[in-house]
């Protein structure tokens, strides 16, 4: 049956779906036709509202720059490419490789979404190496991953509101991540989607004569080997000294365990720090690294002319009030057992003109809070059911999947198609649990 759907939506996405770059000005337009037809905003406010906002995440955007190359490098580099490939081996046909490749991204983004996004990229190169299955699946599976980011340990929702000085602790206190992300209905979602998408995306394997195989030579991007010490010049020689990156990476490394040993978290800036310093170290020569960050630097065109935009669209619906107001429509209709799942399914739509966790939350909860207290409906609940719906149309929203394409090499519309599929299977298992458990 998913292979049967699959099908139609690939085809239509191929055929329908513009490059995300015409997709991002599309919702920009919509947006801004939605804050003047149902906030009553003028055409200058709502552009004052777009140029004031449309430079606000250009630290989010480097950072996002650095986690596609950074991880690009350390996944490169020989000792990470063995291991990859060790793994890699595990999987003997199309549907095993398609499974495995869905558990290693679901658990690495349950870690940490940045790092999910890259491991799941690089492993499905590495995959497409080894095995023949349909390489669109095996991107689409690595993404699917990404569903469950806002459930684990990276989900930005639970971490803020179980840190102290967050914007809303007069209101609500501190919730404890015990009480959001190890949940216990939390974590039985968690498990479903770990079961539930791997098989899935088995389903979806298209027949032989509409697989889409990559010729594995299409994927090497290994370095040539370097010239012998004799033939160097003096530049050469430092440019493939191990020694010099030796003493760079691995102060980064003591650094690092430092940080941890004092009881620092994970965040984006830690992420590629990490991964930096170990690809410096790991490469070995700076023409090693240098070369890597050649071939994934390749991938970063469309977060650095894409992000801009996502930002402009994101204080259009912040400061017009739109994104309030659809909040505030789905909290009217809710009862205290389901505000949970309306506060799912309308950050589900908010997260497809808003795509960042921490920025949704920061427009949603004025209203969901208030709703959940009036209704005395479990906050906690409400505030998870805010951040699968954030994570949940991710499946839909190329925001986030621009750094895995990059790497992967496809464009947006070849995958889609299965995300589609994917977005209709986590989204009734999702809302479902909210609902049941």
């Amino acid at each position: 049956m998913l292979r049967a759907l699959s099908r139609p939506a690939t085809r239509m996405m191929e055929r329908w779906l513009p490059d995300p770059f015409i997709f991002v000005l599309i919702l920009t337009l919509v947006a801004a036709g939605a804050a003047m037809l149902f906030e009553g905003q003028s055409p200058k406010a709502v552009l004052e509202m777009w140029g004031g906002g449309f430079w606000a995440l250009l630290t989010f955007a480097m950072q996002m720059l650095l986690v596609l190359v950074t991880g690009f490098i350390l996944a490169s580099s020989p000792p990470v490419r063995a291991a990859l490939s060790k793994i890699a081996g595990l999987a003997k046909s199309p549907g095993s490789a398609i499974v495995l490749v869905s558990v290693v991204s679901l658990a690495a983004a349950w870690l940490n979404w940045g790092f999910g996004l890259v491991v799941g990229a690089i492993f499905a190169k590495e995959l497409a190496r080894q095995v023949k299955v349909d390489y669109r699946l095996l991107v689409a599976a690595a993404y699917s991953g990404f569903i469950i980011w806002h459930g684990g340990l990276s989900g930005s929702i639970p971490l803020t509101i179980s840190t102290p000085g967050h914007f809303a602790e007069d209101q609500i206190g501190l919730i404890s991540t015990s009480q959001t992300i190890f949940a216990g209905w939390n974590l039985v979602i968690v498990a479903a989607l770990f079961i539930a998408m791997p098989l899935a995306n088995r389903m979806m394997i298209p027949p032989a004569e509409e697989t889409y195989l990559i010729d594995p030579a299409m994927l090497d991007d290994r370095m040539p080997a370097a010239p012998s010490p004799a033939e160097m010049t003096p530049a050469e020689r430092l440019e493939n000294s191990r020694i010099l990156m030796w003493l760079v990476g691995i102060p980064g490394l003591i650094w690092l365990a430092l940080h941890f040993a004092g009881g620092g978290g994970i965040n984006l800036n830690v992420i590629n720090f990490l991964f930096l310093s170990l690809g410096i170290t790991f490469h070995g020569t700076a023409r090693s690294l240098l070369g890597a960050l050649d071939e994934g630097v390749k991938g970063g065109a469309g977060i650095v002319i894409q992000f801009p935009f996502y930002a402009g669209i994101m204080a259009i619906m912040t400061s017009s009030g739109l994104a309030a107001s659809m909040s505030a429509w789905f909290a009217s209709i809710s009862t205290a057992e389901t505000l949970p799942f309306w506060s799912f399914i309308s950050a589900g739509i908010v997260n497809i003109f808003v795509p960042s966790g921490g920025g949704q939350w920061a427009v949603q909860a004025p209203v969901m809070l208030p709703a959940a207290e009036a209704l005395g409906a479990d906050i906690s609940r409400v505030a998870m059911g805010v951040a699968w719906g954030d994570a949940w149309t991710n499946m839909l929203q190329p925001f986030w999947a621009l750094p895995m394409l990059g790497i992967a090499g496809l464009k947006a519309r070849d995958i889609m198609g299965f995300c589609v599929v994917q977005l209709l299977v986590s989204g009734i298992l999702i809302g479902g649990l909210l609902v049941l458990l």
